[in-house]
């Protein structure tokens, strides 16, 4: 139902654009985001973006990281600027989906994509 993309190595300094985009029979989403989970660590939230497109982030990564969403695509995106060894970690993209099927608002994950920041 998730399908994130975008991920790859970047030297600090660098910027990355991760992508997530939802599909199946959906009849709407509410918030979606993005969370990361960096080694020997628990999952965090970095950002997530309600369907009206107000924002909300984590303070690690404010005024770095801009979320965003395209609804007509279902997709969500994580603009990742001035990227530091401390943001690696792999990314999980998050979306609240209302399926066509059930019409019940459930919690959806996308497989992961990791982010390396390593000179």
């Amino acid at each position: 139902q998730l399908q994130a993309s975008g991920g790859g190595l970047v030297q600090p300094g660098g910027s990355l654009r991760l992508s997530c985009a939802a599909s199946g029979r959906i009849f709407n989403i509410d918030d979606m985001g993005w969370y990361r989970q960096a080694p020997g660590k628990q999952r965090e939230l970095v950002a997530t973006v309600t369907n009206g497109g107000r924002g909300n982030y984590a303070d690690s990564i404010k005024g770095r990281f801009t979320i965003s969403r395209d609804n007509a695509k279902n997709t969500v995106y994580l603009q990742m600027n001035s990227l530091k060894p401390e943001d690696t970690a792999v990314y999980y993209c998050n979306a609240e989906i209302r399926a066509r099927a059930t019409m019940v608002l459930r919690d959806y994950w996308g497989q992961g994509t990791l982010v390396t920041v390593s000179s």
